[in-house]
């Protein structure tokens, strides 16, 4: 049986609270309201433990199963925060913050965690304990490492972490998950390339940034194409290039340039890193100009361990309609790839239907995936911490 019949008891419930999370986004660590709903519910749950401003705004709650003979810790994350775009989808429970939407269905993942909390806290049919982990800035302030950072793992002696994202696209009921890598790191780069000013008519007298930036852009295309091992997946783009001057007689003095780096492999990060510095000095060195270059390392890849996600297999396979466990890696980020870091664990993909894709903004996550998503957790939990008699 897929969904759990108690599960399927709180849907109206669970689609109350998403829907009320979704009507009232709020955007990185400014999580405050949900993050008050959120610990305010899990002390009604009857949860052993909740502390609040984990990671800045995150909460943590504890469950003990009926007995925790196993010694085991598990935590279940799910992330809180909306983007900061505006709505269009004109449904009644549209967001009613001006510049703030829920357009990556994170009001989802926290309306079914606080499902699997309720369930667990009523049924506590396990030996071990779980930690649930309600964390903030998932949308670029790296909220999973501020969380970790703050002891999360630590401090509850977590031994496996797991979490969910939905997939629009992806059927409802149907679950996609890969061992190794499943999500991109996501890197940035601004370089400013400074030349010599001059008058378009004497570009002699001049060191011309703008005919050294177009080398530079193009000559970063090679990295990927030359450097990179050929069956190692990279994403190098370029996706601005601006001079200081807007007219048409104006050899500038200076060019910015920025872009994104993609890759699922560690070493490949490095080398990518490594070749671009190369590239763009040596260009600008050879037209005369010099650069600066500010590279930011963002999240890091997330890369599911094997052992942990053939337990997220086991669990889905009861629980959904469908498993794919070869399913392709992305390359959008996520934060979540620091607990991964930290602790073993999986990320799995679960099905939204056939929606507008995440970051649009007639994105909505689908109510009818809540009770899969719930009896996932909880399935999960319950093979991984079987309950001993006696």
């Amino acid at each position: 049986m897929p969904i759990k019949n108690r599960i399927a008891e709180m849907h109206d419930e669970i689609t109350a609270w998403r829907r009320d999370f979704h009507e009232n986004p709020e955007i990185m660590f400014e999580v405050h309201r949900t993050a008050g709903i959120v610990a305010e519910k899990l002390r009604a749950f009857g949860c052993d433990e909740v502390v609040e401003g984990i990671g800045i705004t995150g909460v943590v709650g504890v469950i003990k199963g009926q007995n925790t003979k196993s010694g085991r810790v598990i935590a279940l994350r799910a992330d809180m925060d909306a983007l900061p775009m505006s709505e269009i989808t004109g449904l009644p429970y549209a967001s009613k913050t001006p510049g703030a939407m829920h357009a990556c269905g994170h009001d989802g993942h926290t309306a079914m965690l606080l499902g699997a909390a309720k369930y667990l806290t009523e049924t506590r049919n396990f030996d071990g304990t779980v930690v649930l982990l309600f964390q903030p800035a998932e949308e670029g302030g790296a909220g999973g490492l501020k969380m970790v950072e703050d002891g999360a793992m630590d401090r509850w002696n977590v031994q496996e972490v797991y979490g969910l994202h939905n997939y629009p696209g992806l059927p409802v009921g149907e679950f996609a998950i890969r061992p190794g890598p499943l999500m991109a790191s996501a890197d940035q780069f601004e370089i400013v390339v400074t030349g010599k000013g001059g008058h378009a008519a004497e570009p002699h007298q001049a060191i011309d940034t703008t005919l050294a930036s177009a080398q530079i852009v193009v000559s970063l295309q090679s990295v990927v194409a030359r450097n990179v091992q050929p069956i190692q997946p990279a994403v190098l783009s370029v996706t601005a290039l601006q001079t200081e001057s807007d007219t048409f007689n104006v050899i500038p003095q200076t060019a910015h340039i920025r872009g994104t780096v993609r890759c699922f492999d560690p070493v490949t990060r490095d080398l990518v890193e490594a070749r671009l510095r190369a590239v763009v000095e040596h260009t600008a060195t050879a037209y005369g100009a010099s650069a600066a270059i500010d590279y930011q390392r963002g999240y890091p890849p997330t890369i599911n361990n094997p052992e942990a996600t053939q337990h997220a297999i086991n669990a889905a396979s009861v629980v959904g309609v469908k498993v794919n466990p070869e399913t392709a890696p992305v390359m959008p980020a996520e934060d979540f790839s620091y607990m991964l870091e930290a602790r073993p664990g999986a990320y799995i993909f679960l099905g939204n239907g056939d929606t507008p894709m995440c970051h649009h903004p007639a994105y909505d996550f689908t109510d009818d995936a809540a009770p899969f998503g719930v009896s996932y957790f909880v399935e999960l939990i319950e093979q991984r911490m079987p309950r001993q008699e006696g």
